[in-house]
Order: structure tokens, then sequence, then C-alpha cells
């Protein structure tokens, strides 16, 4: 009596559900499904454009229009083409305003960013009371800058001439601000104390992303103080700085309130910046069209002057 040797069994077949598990459960989602953007997304841009558009994009362009024209902000006008161009470059007063706003910036960037990167590292030690301190150095970027500028155009001409006189020094007793040599540097001043508050923040954010490992590496292997800034601190906040350059020499490119309220372009013309003299010319004194174009120049100025920035400055940064 011979044994058979067992019949060898097929696989079992699937069944139609487990063939098409769409049919049954949740639907599987196609792949055209997936590539389209729902369009609650579209909605939600749209007003964004076009508030954009209605309160920028139109006002720029008929802006650019009317620096073609003599239009003096009323009345009729008539098409001039670029002679409004041509004649700032023969207009000594919007030179001097050149000249005079690009020397505030830069002095006013180099001063904001070295005082605001020496704070935010004095904030980032252990020190005691240092979320107060951070709290208190944050203050002057909440005030408004008229406030600021008043505030400081009565301690120029009244506490500090006082001061100085108490402690027998006369010759700093005379207001700043009533100097046509030296009315800039209290601009300087009042700037860069309201502007400080805000590049120690970011700076402070910069320094937080630094492991503590770093420093502690660098500490076993003696290195000094000034040793990890150079070759830890500064290379990894790079970034950080780069923000703080641009965004600060654009902003003191465009200083108007803190002039106002300080020497309102005086003694003189002495302290005019580009801003005050496009508004003055432009709302004040029937030269709409002509300070239009010095509008749109310094608006290409500007745009230029922070393209070489960023290319500048993120080149430095590879380079760390």
């Amino acid at each position: 009596m011979t044994a058979t040797a067992p019949r060898p069994t097929s696989p079992e077949k699937p069944t139609r559900a487990s063939s098409a598990p769409g049919r049954s459960g949740t639907p599987t989602p196609t792949r055209r499904t997936q590539g389209r953007t729902p369009r609650a997304f579209y909605w939600m841009v749209v007003p964004a454009v076009v508030i954009f558009f209605g309160l920028h994009t139109i006002p720029v362009v008929t802006g650019m229009f009317f620096s073609l024209t003599n239009y003096a902000g009323y009345g009729t006008w008539s098409f001039v083409g670029l002679s409004n161009y041509l004649n700032l470059f023969r207009d000594d007063r919007v030179i001097s305003s050149y000249l005079f706003t690009f020397g505030f910036a830069i002095v006013s960037t180099i001063a904001v960013n070295v005082i605001s990167l020496a704070i935010a590292l004095g904030l980032n030690a252990r020190i005691k009371f240092r979320t107060a301190f951070r709290g208190v150095f944050f203050i002057p970027y909440v005030l408004a800058i008229l406030i600021i500028g008043y505030v400081f155009n009565y301690l120029f001409a009244n506490s500090f001439p006082a001061i100085f006189t108490s402690l027998g020094l006369p010759g700093l007793a005379n207001n700043i601000l009533a100097d046509p040599d030296w009315a800039w540097l209290g601009i300087v001043i009042t700037t860069v104390w309201q502007a400080c508050a805000f590049n120690v923040i970011l700076y402070l954010a910069g320094l937080q992303t630094i492991p503590a490992e770093l420093y502690e590496a660098a500490g076993i292997d003696g290195a000094s103080s000034w040793r990890q800034f150079r070759s830890i601190t500064f290379p990894l906040i790079g970034a950080y700085f780069t923000i703080n350059m641009v965004l600060s020499f654009k902003s003191f490119l465009q200083v108007f309130d803190q002039i106002v309220a300080l020497t309102n372009g005086g003694p003189g013309t002495s302290t005019e910046s580009i801003a005050l003299v496009i508004f003055r010319g432009g709302f004040q004194g029937g030269e709409y069209g002509y300070q239009m174009a010095n509008a749109v120049l310094y608006l290409f100025v500007i745009i230029l002057v922070s393209f070489i920035q960023l290319r500048f400055l993120q080149r430095r940064e590879a380079s760390f």
C-alpha cells in the first residue's frame, strides 16, 4: 500500500474587495486630486492682492506718470518728459539732501548695530533680572517716534545745557540742535536710542540658536572671550547681522519723523532729508510732479542699495 504525495495547493486568489480597496472604506485620493490646490487658498489670497494693488500698485504707477509732468498738485498740467529727472541732478538742495541722508544713514546703521549687538550679548549672558532688562530695553520700540523726538528736543535744548553748566563745562552747554555743524549728531543720538530696541530683539533671537556646547568646547581649548565671539558667535549670527544691516539702512534712508520733531530740517536746510524735501516741495511748494520724480528716483536708489547690501553681506556669510 503506497502513500500518495499530497497535492500542492494553489495560492488563494485575492477577492474582488481586496483588489479594489477604493470601493470599501475611505476612498483613495487620485494623483489628480493631490496636485490640485483647493479654491479656499485662492480666496484667501485674492483680498490681499486686491488691497495691495489698490493701495500700492496704482498709486505708484500714478506717481510715475505724474513725474513726467509739471503737475503742481492742483489745476492743469502738461507733459514734460524726463526734464524733471534731469533737473534733479542740477538742484543743489536735492543733492545736499542726498548727501546728508546717506551720511546720516551710514553713521546710524553702524552705531545701531554695534550698540545693539553689545547689548544683546549682555542680555544673553547669565545675569540677574535678565527678563526684566529685556523688557526695559524693548520699551523705546513701542513709543511713537514723534514723541521721542519732542522729548529729546527738550533734553537737548534745556536739560543737557543745564547739566553741563552745573558740571563746569560751559563749552558743552550749547544746544547742538541749533548748530548747523552738529545738529545731525542730535538726530543720530535720538534715532539710535529708539532703533536699538528692535535690533536687540533680532540679535537675541540669533544668539539663542547657538548651542552652548560650542562655547564649552572652546573654553576647554582655552579660547578667550574675544576669540569665541570672532570664531563662533559672529559667524553663526551672520544671517541676523545681514537682516539688521539691510533693514536699518533702508529705514534710516527714509528718515522723516525724527527730523521734523528735532530740527524741522534746520538750522537753515542743514538737516533736510530726502523725504523732508519731497514732502515740502510736493505738498507745500507746488512741485508735485518734480518731487514725484525725486521720489521715483529715490525708490530705485533704495532698491539698488538694498540689493548691493544683500549680495555683499550674504557673500560674507558664505566666507565664514
